[in-house]
């Protein structure tokens, strides 16, 4: 029997110790809050996005950086063992939209709860601190000093702190400080799957605004190739951006401190221009007497549409009937290239996940351990893998937890 470490009480940490206990070690986690996993209880809006319900390939074709570093931890532990996993801890699931998987109750407690029961039942122990260092000797990692002034003794140790987002849940980039003294290499950490800021003022007064079935499209200034594209929803905010496309462009949005990038939304992609334009004549027909501002409310929202009637440069009093096929040419563009100038993310504590960490060239992918330090183990955010929203995020710390905590 081993002893182990586990620093970090989140998704990957608490994986990680189940394991670890199940294989017949003795195991300690080390956590700051007195409540574990604090950050699975906000995730999918409180509800929980536990996984996504696919296969493995699936799976590493929406880890935008490093998937295949993530192979061997997928075949080890995947989608459908987690759901199993849930399940038979007495939690129902259900798979939604996008695949999408939430326990059938909506509430993320019912998945904490079961985790952490889970890991006290199997002999889990729980310490409530922080890791100042972790001290090694010839063999490898040998004990793990802590701030309460206690230093424990241990033949390996698991390292799950997260990454930076989120600091109220305990997530402050402690174990990138820890790592970092080892003599890893963090790469550069940055917010992904997180709100944008924009120039354009007029996002203010359409705060509040949720647009569905919109496609949204990212394109590097002065390119004619988006960087990502998708069709669904999205929210305008106060500083500009958010919803679940949003998030998800905001993976791929890798140069922001080096190249502008320019979103444009179609807020019609079902219909083509030429089609737009007929529904468009349509409406004006029935509208031909009304100021071209007075003519909208059936194509959009209403709080659209003083930001589409600037935008397209008709004056917002000329009558419908005297507009031209130019003006409807501007009104159709307008509405088909919304554009927007992003000017930077939101803080990284906005962030869903945090990009960067450990770098996947000093981690065997087929333990998750490190390749410096013997017996030094890492599971979830902190490793430099992240992914779209939609549950694989939570998918990687279970997969990563339960390949470290079985490697022991």
């Amino acid at each position: 029997m081993k002893r182990v470490v586990v620093i970090g009480g989140g998704a990957a940490g608490l994986m990680a110790a189940v394991t670890a206990t199940e294989n017949g070690n003795n195991v300690i986690i080390v956590e700051k809050r007195e409540r574990p996993a604090r950050k699975l209880l906000i995730t999918g809006k409180g509800r929980c996005n536990v996984t996504n319900n696919c296969g493995n390939d699936t799976l590493i074709a929406n880890t935008t950086k490093n998937g295949r570093f993530l192979y061997s931890a997928f075949a080890n532990w995947s989608s459908a063992d987690t759901m199993s996993f849930f399940e038979q801890l007495g939690v129902p699931l259900k798979t939604e939209r996008g695949n999408r998987v939430f326990p059938v109750s909506d509430k993320s407690v019912d998945i904490v709860d079961a985790l952490v029961n889970k890991a006290k039942l199997t002999g889990v122990k729980f310490i409530h601190s922080a890791a100042e260092d972790i001290i090694t000797d010839d063999m490898g990692v040998s004990a793990v000093k802590l701030q309460n002034g206690e230093t424990l003794s241990a033949d390996a140790v698991i390292l799950a702190t997260g990454g930076m987002s989120y600091k109220n849940t305990g997530s402050t980039g402690d174990g990138y400080v820890l790592a970092q003294k080892l003599g890893h290499t963090v790469t550069e950490l940055t917010p992904s799957l997180v709100p944008l800021n924009v120039h354009e003022g007029f996002c203010v007064s359409l705060m509040g605004l949720s647009l569905k079935n919109v496609m949204l499209s990212v394109y590097e200034e002065g390119k004619t190739k988006a960087v990502y594209e998708e069709m669904g929803e999205m929210l305008f905010t106060h500083f500009g951006i958010s919803g679940p496309m949003v998030l998800s462009a905001s993976a791929h949005m890798r140069k922001m401190d080096k190249v502008q990038y320019v979103v444009k939304i179609n807020l019609k992609p079902a219909l083509s221009e030429e089609q737009l334009d007929k529904r468009l004549q349509r409406d004006f027909s029935e509208n031909a007497n009304k100021n071209f501002a007075n003519a909208l409310d059936k194509l959009l929202p209403q709080k659209l549409i003083p930001v589409i009637v600037k935008l397209s440069g008709v004056a917002p009093d000329k009558k419908v009937n005297q507009i031209t096929k130019l003006d409807r040419q501007n009104i159709i563009k307008t509405m088909r290239e919304l554009t927007l100038h992003v000017t930077s993310f939101r803080d990284i504590d906005e962030a869903i996940i945090t990009s960067g960490g450990i770098s996947v060239k000093e981690i065997n992918p087929t333990t998750m351990e490190s390749k410096i330090v013997n017996n030094l183990f890492f599971a979830g955010e902190i490793i430099d893998v992240d992914a779209y929203t939609g549950g694989f995020n939570l998918q990687i710390a279970f997969s990563t937890g339960h390949l470290a905590g079985g490697s022991i």
